[in-house]
């Protein structure tokens, strides 16, 4: 799937690039917040090859992400555990204090909403890059 063919489908709007971020993913994301009462949410696009760095959501109590695919066809992996192939209608819970990363296949963009799971002292930390090397091997 095009960005542009995804674009044309999406339920809700790409948004913007994601500048305030960029430095934290290896090609192009777009970010468009659809919440930020109650429950924060983001739609988040990748192109095509555009995936996030490793990184942990921290939290004392709850806090963790989940993530509800949209579009497209993507990845997700957790440290030291096998990549899962991803694809609209997926649903993947991440629990606080997991390493993962997730973001696009390389022939096709991809898009998820992302959505804050509410905790006590909730942050994020932004790790290393996954590898053109690592990338790579994605069947």
């Amino acid at each position: 799937m095009t960005l542009e063919e995804l674009r044309n489908n999406s339920v809700f709007p790409v948004g913007g690039e994601n500048v305030n971020y960029a430095k934290y993913f290896i090609g192009t994301s777009y970010l468009n917040m659809i919440s930020m009462e109650q429950v924060v949410i983001g739609n988040v696009t990748f192109e095509p090859g555009c995936r996030n760095n490793w990184h942990i959501h921290h939290a004392d109590k709850a806090g963790g992400q989940m993530l509800l695919v949209t579009a497209g066809s993507g990845w997700y992996q957790e440290w030291g555990k096998e990549p899962q192939k991803l694809q609209p209608g997926d649903v993947v819970h991440i629990p606080a204090n997991v390493k993962h990363w997730h973001g696009a296949s390389a022939d096709s963009a991809f898009q998820h909403l992302a959505i804050e799971v509410s905790g006590e002292n909730c942050s994020t930390e932004w790790c290393e890059p996954v590898s053109d090397e690592e990338y790579g091997k994605l069947k």
